[in-house]
């Protein structure tokens, strides 16, 4: 399955708070190996911006768990997601079979 992992990071109080946060982040996932069950098929950050996405491929979430749960500075999203040519065949498929459908539901 393909997932959207997308982070930022999370709102501190003083700019202090906010470079400790950093270091300490950069200092554990400097550590960090993600696992062979794991495909990395994008790894970004924001340009001029504390976060960023990475389009994994998996059928194991665990280790993206354990990732989120060591860094809790930051703030995680994670989107399951699919091929655009698998969607819009889905879709096709879908409003065909929707309109077979008209003049038989009132």
């Amino acid at each position: 399955m393909i997932y959207v992992v997308t982070w930022q990071e999370r709102p501190m109080g003083s700019p202090e708070a906010y470079e400790a946060a950093q270091k300490r982040i950069l200092g554990v996932f400097q550590h960090w190996h993600f696992p062979e069950t794991i495909k990395i098929r994008e790894f970004l950050v924001y340009a001029g911006h504390w976060g960023g996405v990475m389009v994994i491929e998996t059928d194991d979430l665990a280790p993206i768990h354990k990732l989120t749960t060591a860094l809790p500075g930051l703030s995680f999203q994670i989107s399951q997601a699919m091929e655009v040519a698998d969607a819009v065949s889905l879709e096709a498929e879908a409003i065909a079979w929707r309109d077979s459908l008209e003049g038989k539901t009132q």
